[in-house]
């Protein structure tokens, strides 16, 4: 990293951490994704005595606890748009291109300084809601797990990797729409509201939609369990984190051709 790049970070850094939108994201980031862990679990546990045994033997225990990223994910993303969109609202990505002329440092360094904070956040969720979710599992007398299972690690790890790859998707959106309700708009119709729908899609296109729709595949590094009508946990999270490049890459060459 040269100076420059490294300046260009330390300035981004200094703006995140110094905004009172910034803090209070955080923390309803954390709140949302280890609260709605809690209560999912709590459901997945009374569901769990009604299923039938061959459902039962497919629970995945981490992936229920791990449940309330569905929420923490619109937060991360709120907090990647805002990144950029933000700036273009007040006015102040003219003073930014000012000191950091070149487009492209300038965005990398946004990149940067929101992927540590969001892969930060999203461990913390990661292994917050997956012991206050196994706790809330053992309590209803549902099956729980820990950690020195196989695959359960790495799907707690997962969970921050798969916000942190939101995160820089709603930088790459913003970036592009510029506007922070459009660019949430979008955010929420591709984390959430495909997801929701795709159950209602004809069975064939459901499976399509579940297996390539770039957030539902990401999803599967969170799972412990297989599944053979998904992708595998980390085949599913690189095809995310493939995406994300795409719409980074393109958000990168409008910016640079762009008026501010």
């Amino acid at each position: 990293m040269t100076s420059r790049t490294a300046d260009a970070v330390r300035s981004e850094w200094t703006k995140m951490r110094t905004l009172q939108s910034t803090v209070w994201t955080v923390l309803v980031t954390i709140a949302l994704g280890i609260g709605f862990g809690a209560l999912l679990s709590l459901a997945g546990a009374r569901k769990y005595a009604t299923l039938a045994p061959a459902d039962q033997a497919h629970f995945d225990p981490a992936a229920t606890s791990l449940a309330g990223h569905v929420m923490a994910q619109l937060a991360i993303a709120v907090l990647g748009v805002l990144v950029i969109t933000s700036e273009f609202a007040t006015g102040m990505i003219g003073t930014s291109l000012t000191i950091v002329p070149r487009r492209g440092r300038l965005l990398a360094a946004k990149t940067v300084v929101l992927t540590a904070v969001a892969l930060v956040v999203g461990e913390v969720i990661g292994f917050g809601a997956f012991f206050v979710g196994q706790a809330v599992l053992a309590g209803q007398g549902a099956p729980h797990t820990t950690l020195g299972e196989p695959h359960v690690l790495r799907a707690v790890v997962g969970a921050g990797l798969y916000l942190a790859a939101v995160g820089l998707l709603g930088v790459a959106v913003g970036t592009l729409v510029r506007a922070t309700a459009g660019a949430l708009a979008i955010m929420v119709g591709a984390t959430l509201l495909v997801p929701v729908f795709t159950p209602a899609l004809p069975d064939s296109w459901a499976r399509v939609v579940g297996r390539f729709w770039p957030t539902m595949a990401g999803e599967r590094v969170m799972t412990s369990r297989p599944d053979g009508h998904f992708p595998g946990p980390w085949a599913g999270f690189v095809l995310l984190c493939a995406a994300v490049a795409v719409v980074l890459a393109v958000a990168l060459r409008v910016f640079r051709t762009r008026d501010a």
